[in-house]
């Protein structure tokens, strides 16, 4: 599941991503460091799978540490994504919300514009969240399952 979740956040980023328009919204998940994650948590998940069916201690270990890098890089980007999720919600409140001249506040009803940004503005909530839940999980299985507490 959490690797559903995050081949789902890569298809938006890569969909999104225009390399020209970045001099404008720079992405805050830079390529190098998503590839990696994407590499390492997948890497690692293929090694646990061979660890389980073939019960190599040395195939268990590098699996956790790649794991783990994964999960370190995918906590990095979570914090420099969380900046953009909170731009992109302030800015879709300025769009629903106009002052009066008299100070009282209505909420119009046009539709929100075009919002230019980095690619990741996109992100669903509910996947991201879903995401990190399933990968906490999976470390936890893991690392439970290499030290033989599982």
């Amino acid at each position: 599941m959490a690797a559903a979740a995050g081949l789902y956040l890569l298809s938006i980023w890569l969909i999104e991503y225009d390399k020209d328009f970045q001099a404008v919204a720079a992405t805050r998940l830079p390529p190098p460091v998503l590839a990696a994650h994407v590499s390492l948590a997948g890497g690692g998940l293929v090694l646990w799978i061979y660890y389980l069916f073939y019960d190599n201690d040395d195939l268990g270990w590098i699996s956790a540490g790649a794991v783990c890098a994964a999960a370190v890089l995918g906590v990095v980007m979570a914090n420099r994504w969380l900046s953009v999720y909170r731009a992109k919600r302030a800015s879709i409140r300025l769009d629903r919300i106009a002052v009066r001249p008299l100070g009282a506040v209505a909420v119009l009803d046009r539709p929100a514009q075009h919002q230019e940004g980095p690619p990741e503005r996109n992100f669903p909530l509910p996947v991201v969240i879903a995401h990190g839940a399933f990968a906490a999980a999976t470390l936890t299985l893991v690392l439970l399952s290499v030290s033989g507490g599982g």
